[in-house]
């Protein structure tokens, strides 16, 4: 099976809102939300992949902040045929005024991404963990907001 190599990303207000983006493909009945981030390029590091992407999918070029999880999973996305995606999110916290704006966004980019939208823990707590992938993205949150509160 073929692996590849992501980093994403837990971006982060001055309020502690997540924004993701929620997306819509041929694997999947329903929208999701996930967070932004993509595949390492070739020679590119996981960092230099979270901030190119950074940058690419928000416009925002903030620093990256620590590792905050590792995982593994086997999925398919837009034009993709199932992979085995080896995932590292790294928090990034952003101003609350930030701008996000689709920077340099791919065709499948453009494809997928119906919208994005900053969420509480609260409101994804409401919404229910199959909204979101992965779908432990609101413990995930929940830990980071325990361990790293806002500056």
């Amino acid at each position: 099976m073929h692996v590849r190599h992501c980093s994403r990303l837990m971006v982060l207000d001055e309020r502690n809102a997540l924004l993701l983006f929620q997306y819509q493909d041929e694997h999947t009945s329903s929208p999701f939300w996930a967070t932004v981030g993509g595949e390492l390029k070739p020679g590119e590091s996981y960092l230099e992949t979270a901030s190119r992407e950074l940058y690419e999918e928000t416009g925002l070029r903030e620093e990256i902040g620590p590792l905050v999880m590792e995982r593994e999973a086997v999925f398919a996305v837009a034009r993709s045929q199932p992979a085995l995606w080896r995932e590292r999110y790294y928090l990034v916290r952003c101003p609350e005024a930030a701008r996000v704006f689709a920077a340099d966004w791919t065709d499948e980019e453009k494809a997928t991404i119906q919208r994005w939208k900053w969420w509480s823990l609260e409101a994804m707590r409401a919404e229910g963990p199959q909204s979101f992938k992965p779908e432990n993205l609101a413990d995930l949150l929940a830990d980071i907001l325990e361990s790293e509160p806002a500056p």
